[in-house]
């Protein structure tokens, strides 16, 4: 989406503003002993509350009002009966509609006292959104924003999930461009635009460079690597992006 006018803006803002809100709540209700079924329960009801829809749940018919993926899941795990415990790697994923209008955000955490290397993770991938983040100005090349994520994992001794990518979105869940990669694409040479509207997430692996499909039909894992995302909807502006879901 290209945002024209002030209505687009502040349309684009305010679904923004509830997906942070609702990723902020269960990153803050994501303790040992709840269950991920309980976590979307209180994402369900905030969507109600504020007059919003679940993108996934919405458009998708997924079962669950967000994506929350614990450990060897990387996105898209469906909520349920799985206990979280001390030392998990969760990945909670809210997008959601308001208005005609749609926003998407993610974030890895790690539940309590765990593994150093999965709280490094989790810190790599901001680091390496915020590296992008510099990147994203109109005219720009949007394989420069991928080029900085992957040079960041790899300084750091990890490597990006390049199945995994970031998209357009404003009007619906998923528009142009369709894939904003976690790595250099030079067949991707696409520009970012003036008041373009993007889902940026990097994916920041231990190892592997590719997710699978779990075999329900939703969740990728990993078979031996642990994986961090970090997502925000940015709008392209000349004076720096804006993020929405902050």
């Amino acid at each position: 989406m290209i945002v024209k006018t002030e209505e687009d803006i502040n349309g684009i803002k305010e679904i923004g503003r509830i997906c942070a809100a609702i990723r902020d709540e269960l990153v803050q209700k994501a303790k040992p002993g709840i269950t991920t079924k309980e976590l979307d329960e209180i994402a369900g009801g905030l969507f109600e509350k504020e007059g919003a829809v679940s993108a996934p749940k919405g458009e998708y018919d997924f079962p669950g009002y967000t994506c929350i993926s614990v450990n060897e899941e990387v996105a898209h795990g469906i909520p349920g009966n799985r206990v979280i415990q001390e030392g998990d790697l969760v990945n909670i994923d809210v997008s959601g509609s308001k208005n005609g209008y749609f926003a998407d955000t993610g974030i890895s955490i790690v539940v309590g006292e765990g593994d150093p290397v999965l709280k490094r993770i989790c810190e790599v991938a901001q680091e390496a959104f915020e590296a992008g983040l510099k990147k994203a100005k109109p005219g720009s090349k949007i394989n420069g924003m991928g080029k900085v994520v992957y040079q960041t994992a790899r300084k750091q001794g990890f490597t990006v999930i390049k199945n995994l990518t970031g998209h357009g979105i404003g009007r619906t869940i998923h528009e142009k461009p369709e894939y904003i990669f976690n790595y250099y694409e030079p067949s991707e040479s696409g520009l970012l635009r003036e008041g373009m509207v993007i889902a940026f997430e990097p994916f920041i692996s231990t190892h592997e460079e590719e997710v699978l499909e779990k075999g329900d039909g939703w969740t990728y894992i990993t078979e031996q690597s642990r994986v961090a995302q970090y997502e925000h909807t940015l709008i392209i502006t000349k004076d720096g992006p804006i993020i929405v879901t902050k």
